[in-house]
């Protein structure tokens, strides 16, 4: 897997890079196709107030890619809430793999049956 860790208005320490890090480990435990992933984080000062975190990540499987983003108040949350996500659309799209193979399988003795039953 090939791991990309930018950041916009923000220098990406060994802390964030490694935390960063440590929170992939469980989206490869669910999934171990992942081929590409690019993280970028960013710094959004709208106020003095207002300063609004970003984390978003795409991620490149076998046959499709994957784009989470985030919004928080502080970037280890916006990471947090940003592997949430992606944990999600990850084991959803595991299922449809899983799912669409055996789709044609279970439906194929279905419609013997019902050709055959026809016919006689």
């Amino acid at each position: 897997m090939n791991l990309t860790i930018s950041g916009h208005h923000l220098e990406v320490t060994p802390a964030i890079r490694e935390y960063v890090q440590n929170k992939l480990e469980r989206i490869i435990r669910h999934f171990d196709q992942v081929i590409d992933t690019h993280v970028f984080l960013a710094v959004d000062n709208l106020t003095e107030k207002e300063k609004r975190q970003k984390a978003e990540i795409n991620v490149q499987v076998s046959g499709k890619t994957l784009h989470v983003a985030s919004v928080a108040q502080d970037l280890y949350a916006a990471i947090d809430t940003l592997m949430d996500k992606l944990d999600r659309q990850i084991l959803k799209h595991k299922q449809q793999l899983k799912d669409h193979s055996r789709m044609s399988i279970k439906r194929l003795p279905e419609n013997g049956s019902d050709e055959d039953a026809a016919v006689a």
